[in-house]
């Protein structure tokens, strides 16, 4: 079945699929969908067939007969496009309100900060680690598809889909593009390196907004009114109590002017021009590294974990990996040291056991 032509009939979208079928899906709410989301929308949709494809010209769903009792397999590749085109139908539609916006770069953090403060107000994150991975021109589709290229040639992406992946990128640059120009804007962000990378991203993509915005460094904030001895440097990792005193402080400071917004705009820009694919924070500053930025400490971690053996054996790429997160305080994700494990092994330094489709399955030593 191919996936041909469409038209709206708001809120309905009609799907035209060859030789004569149309998927009539009801738009029922302001939330943008993904793939998995609309898949699962079984009571959304309506299935219809024509005598002929120029029918559809004319088709008005309410004049017909449904059909029942039948079921038709779709490529997720259509999927994909329907769930992209429907989205672009509820943005045209949704009527947004003057709710305060916070925004930070990691959707874990979104998270906590979604849970911890009060309605009414918005929460938007990204579900990408921005420490790792180019951000060449990120700020554009060209830079977004070269990214997803490199991820998908280098990264395990255990569990996640590559377009649910894609839509839920678009859908927060949606979001962003939705927020009302009444709405206090909150960014989020810590020192390391996945963070401050985002807060750049986030301003520029802010840049044409004339809202007023607040910079929440939560590093700073942890430092100053809540423990001065243990520094945090990921929002994350903040309990809800942190995150509302945090607030408390943080929305009486003083807005982001003009010359700083051009500043961290002017910063991104320079980061947008390098296509390195490994980031750390170091000395107030984003610095880029070589991708083997870490291969000689997994080396080292596989030797003593050796020596610990008594005799050397094969060890689950998964729990090198979690030594390797307890030893190292950069949050680069566990996806980046898989790929430099199997980069070890294709380069000849370490030997494999198994498949390595995901760090659960595979284990290594050294050769």
């Amino acid at each position: 079945m191919i996936f041909i032509r469409i038209k709206v009939n708001y809120p309905y979208v009609y799907f035209f699929l060859e030789p004569n079928v149309v998927f009539v899906y009801t738009i029922k709410r302001n939330d943008y969908l993904t793939v998995s989301g609309l898949r699962s929308d079984a009571g959304n949709w309506e299935t219809y067939v024509l005598n002929h494809s120029d029918e559809f010209d004319t088709f008005i769903h309410e004049d017909r007969e449904q059909l029942v009792g039948r079921g038709y397999f779709l490529q997720l590749e259509d999927i994909y496009k329907m769930t992209k085109f429907i989205n672009k139908q509820i943005q045209k539609h949704r009527v947004g309100d003057d709710s305060p916006v916070h925004i930070v770069s990691a959707e874990s953090a979104a998270g906590t900060i979604r849970y911890s403060l009060k309605h009414p107000k918005k929460v938007l994150g990204f579900s990408d680690l921005f420490s790792y991975g180019p951000v060449w021109k990120l700020d554009k589709e060209e830079g977004q598809a070269f990214r997803n290229e490199w991820l998908f040639d280098h990264i395990n992406m255990e569990f996640q889909d590559d377009n649910e992946n894609e839509l839920r990128w678009t859908n927060t640059l949606l979001e962003i593009e939705d927020i009302p120009k009444e709405s206090p804007i909150y960014v989020w962000y810590a020192n390391n390196a996945l963070e401050q990378t985002g807060v750049r991203l986030i301003l520029k993509l802010l840049s044409e907004k004339t809202n007023t915005i607040f910079l929440i460094n939560s590093t700073d904030f942890y430092e100053k009114f809540i423990d001065q001895t243990q520094p945090n440097y990921y929002t994350s990792q903040l309990t809800p109590d942190h995150i509302k005193l945090i607030f408390e402080h943080g929305k009486n400071s003083n807005s982001l002017s003009p010359a700083d917004r051009i500043q961290y705009e002017r910063e991104w820009e320079a980061l947008a021009q390098t296509k390195a694919v490994l980031r750390l924070w170091r000395n107030n500053e984003i610095i880029s590294v070589e991708d083997n930025y870490y291969d000689s400490e997994i080396i080292q971690t596989i030797e003593r974990m050796h020596r610990e053996q008594g005799e050397k054996d094969f060890i689950r790429a998964a729990k090198v990996i979690g030594e390797m997160l307890g030893q190292i305080d950069d949050w680069i994700g566990d996806s980046f040291l898989e790929y430099r494990i199997r980069y070890l092994i294709y380069n000849g330094r370490l030997e494999l056991k198994g498949v390595p489709k995901s760090m659960r399955h595979y284990s290594v030593k050294l050769r």
